[in-house]
């Protein structure tokens, strides 16, 4: 092996500048300082040899074996320290002719890091992804509008233009969402006078109930039980019968598939009460707000934080989305939560806002069906009630709503004081 020293140019990828010794007062070469010359070579065999200085005709150019001949085996010797020779000055020192490295942050090594590197597309399963999806929506969103996600099995669009024309559109099968063109051929009947007059009498009994607490939690003593209590009193099942048959096998015989969804509206309703308290400028502008300003606030609510995430549905054929061509027959996960907040159809998407000029919600269709009429009803008189049975309502001092789930999404708890 060559004792020489490396290059200059494979040292200076392997050193930073912070590393290399600075030359001392008793080291540092005057400016017209030349190099020391090569000492000369060693007596040694004069047929071959291992050479230690220069490579003589036959000889390899590093000091190596002459070809064909065996090398001799260099006696071995302790290095002795550099000195400088008499007359020439202090030896060179080597490291400090070496170039130097871009400090951290410069444009020189930021251009470095910027080197493009093979991107996966991030997966809304993945650890973490529960706290804030968001984060990684907007990725997906932007950098891969069309992908396919191992963890959920099937193709993932995110876009809003893709995720609402897949709702609407006949070749995207295997799913139903209430308010969808097949509701407008199944309920024809929809008496919404009679919707309000249940949803009215059971948000009221619900509220009175938990007025008097010095502390309640809206999610489990409100929100999960005003969906049921209308589905209950809208085909006539007593009170107490109401969540054995309402939540059981029976629910969709009583009212309806969509109607019987119950755990949807139940996390819609917990959104929309989380997103209000949680502002108290939105407290004081719906205290007495007229119903359409309500149904306002609750269509900005699904959009900005819909409680299913998630749809799945399957192609019946060939499908172009933005990014490509859905292949027939596979299973496509639909991102309502990525849609929501697309900037390309809502302005300033992240932000809650009331008065929103581009409103837009895809938790339900535009079709007539109790379902949708039921969950707006809910949303409407949930807020009567509640800051008319507790004028002075407010959250817990301390608490702050926090959604979780991947597939729904909802606040588990809604810690509030009744009495302000």
């Amino acid at each position: 092996m060559s004792d020489e020293p490396q290059s200059r140019e494979s040292r200076s990828s392997l050193l930073p500048t912070s590393g290399r010794p600075e030359a001392g007062p008793t080291e540092a070469a005057p400016p017209d300082a030349r190099p020391p010359e090569a000492a000369p070579p060693e007596a040694g065999p004069t047929n071959g040899g291992h050479l230690k200085g220069g490579h003589p005709e036959g000889g390899h150019p590093k000091g190596g074996p002459v070809l064909g001949r065996e090398p001799a085996r260099p006696s071995p010797a302790r290095p002795s320290p550099a000195r400088p020779s008499p007359g020439r000055g202090p030896r060179r020192d080597h490291w400090s002719a070496l170039p130097a490295m871009a400090p951290a942050g410069s444009a020189a090594a930021v251009a470095a890091d910027e080197r493009p590197a093979r991107r996966v597309a991030p997966s809304p399963l993945e650890p973490g992804a529960t706290r804030d999806p968001y984060r990684t929506y907007r990725v997906l969103r932007e950098e891969f509008p069309l992908t396919h996600d191992p963890l959920l099995r099937a193709w993932v669009i995110s876009r809003y233009a893709d995720v609402a024309s897949a709702l609407a559109d006949a070749r995207f099968t295997h799913g139903h969402r209430p308010g969808d063109p097949p509701c407008a051929e199944t309920h024809t009947d929809v008496d919404e006078a009679e919707l309000r007059a249940v949803a009215e009498r059971t948000a009221f009994v619900l509220a009175r109930r938990i007025a008097g607490r010095p502390r309640a939690d809206l999610v489990a003593d409100f929100c999960h039980w005003l969906p049921a209590g209308t589905v209950a009193a809208a085909v006539g099942v007593p009170y107490r019968d109401m969540m054995r048959l309402v939540r059981g096998r029976a629910a969709s015989a009583l009212a309806g598939q969509c109607t019987a969804r119950i755990s949807v509206r139940e996390k819609a309703l917990a959104g929309f009460l989380a997103d209000v308290l949680a502002d108290p400028d939105l407290v004081e502008v719906l205290r007495d707000a007229p119903a359409g300003l309500v149904a306002r606030a609750w269509a900005e609510s699904l959009r900005r934080e819909p409680p299913v995430q998630i749809m799945m549905r399957r192609t019946r054929g060939d499908i172009h989305v933005s990014g490509g061509v859905l292949p027939a027959g596979a299973p496509v996960a639909l991102l309502v939560g990525a849609a929501g907040r697309d900037p390309d159809r809502f302005r300033d998407p992240d932000r809650f806002d009331l008065l929103r000029d581009d409103p837009g919600q895809l938790t339900y269709g535009p079709g007539p069906c109790p379902a949708v009429a039921l969950a707006a009803l809910e949303a409407e008189y949930a807020l009567l009630a509640l800051f008319q049975a507790m004028p002075r309502l407010r959250l817990a001092d301390g608490f702050r709503p926090e959604r979780t789930g991947v597939v729904t999404r909802a606040p588990r708890a809604l810690i509030v004081r009744p009495g302000g």
